[in-house]
């Protein structure tokens, strides 16, 4: 159990550095060090309960999002030659901080949950706040960008809070399930892609705050 916690604690300050991160390379390569982190935490499910379709959700989440995914972001990011975040929304210790409140949010609303359930006390005490401090976090950074492609690695990073959820709480999904999620993901993050270069195409610029002006 201790190893799930190690690695939720990981999962989520993965997440806090690349709120912190102010270039787009950088921020894609913590999200594949983030899915890299939920694949072996998927696996370490899989060894504790014995559920031999987690070893396959664990690869796969290794496969596509620690590898595929972050592969074709560094791809678009070459295409439209975007490398480092303008000034964000919200200043950086500004950021941290509201993080660090996010965090402590989390804890306050899953003690109640988790208290008085023995399973999840012995399981999940841990975990499942930072699973749902990540999906904040996720959140935020979606909000406090101005690029497109760091916005999309925010979403990123609060759908692998979700799925980091579902281990802490139910183990995974069934596998049917798993691979209908999968393949949803792959299509999102192809269209998103593909968004932030005809934005990019349009306006010379991803910086999405522009299109806020498109009605003047």
């Amino acid at each position: 159990m201790n190893l799930i916690d190690g690695l939720a604690a990981t999962f989520l300050l993965i997440a806090i550095l690349a709120v912190a991160s102010g270039r787009v390379l950088s921020l894609v390569r913590l999200y594949s060090l983030h899915s890299i982190v939920l694949g072996i935490t998927a696996a370490a499910v899989a060894a504790l309960t014995n559920a031999g379709h987690i070893y396959i959700v664990a690869a796969l989440t290794i496969a596509l999002k620690g590898a595929l995914i972050p592969w074709g972001l560094r791809y678009v990011i070459e295409k439209i030659g975007v490398h480092r975040e303008v000034e964000p929304l919200v200043p950086l210790p500004v950021s941290l901080l509201i993080c660090g409140v996010l965090t402590a949010l989390s804890f306050y609303i899953v003690q109640p949950i988790v208290t008085g359930h023995d399973i999840l006390e012995t399981i999940t005490k841990n975990s499942l706040p930072m699973s749902l401090a990540v999906i904040f976090i996720g959140f935020f950074m979606m909000i406090a960008r101005k690029k497109a492609i760091t916005q999309i690695i925010g979403l990123l990073i609060m759908e692998n809070g979700l799925f980091m959820a579902a281990y802490a709480v139910a183990y995974g999904m069934p596998l049917i399930v798993e691979l209908g999620v999968f393949f949803d993901i792959l299509m999102a993050a192809i269209i998103l892609g593909l968004l932030a270069f005809r934005i990019n195409r349009t306006f010379d610029t991803v910086d999405t705050t522009i299109l806020r002006r498109l009605h003047d």
